[in-house]
């Protein structure tokens, strides 16, 4: 696990239930990284905006959101050049393959379904952990002007 809490991941999922999840997830997994969490898709694209704020290093993403959904908001990240190059993980329920083709279409970076028990969540964020903030070079937060 990385001990590097400087990392930043923004969560995103409208289920209570799935976030304490996920939280718990993160840990039992040990993640040290500082963990941002939103409920929407609207909230998700405001809190990449706030001006003056870094971006998050990782975004995990739900699909199924109130208001703008995951792909709607993926999409809108992806055209951003400010947001784009920000890795984008789906992490949902959905094992849809029409879902599948679709993100990856909008350029998600990776199509992960949420486990349904705690030790099989753990395992997928300890994997997100190790292959995200271990094995990939991350890119720099963009420059602010």
């Amino acid at each position: 696990m990385t001990e590097d809490a400087n990392i930043e991941i923004l969560l995103v999922d409208d289920s209570e239930a799935d976030v304490r999840f996920a939280l718990e997830a993160l840990k039992e997994a040990k993640v040290k990284n500082k963990v941002h969490v939103v409920y929407d898709g609207e909230s998700a694209l405001e809190f990449l905006r706030r001006p003056g704020q870094r971006r998050p290093d990782l975004m995990l993403l739900d699909l199924n959101l109130p208001g703008l959904d995951g792909r709607e908001v993926l999409a809108d990240i992806k055209q951003d050049p400010l947001l784009a190059v920000m890795p984008v993980v789906i992490l949902t329920t959905s094992r849809a393959e029409e879902d599948v083709l679709r993100t990856y279409a909008l350029h998600a970076n990776c199509y992960i379904t949420k486990p349904v028990d705690l030790a099989q969540f753990v395992k997928v964020i300890q994997s997100i952990d190790a292959f995200w903030f271990s094995v990939v070079k991350l890119p720099p937060p963009p420059k602010q002007g």
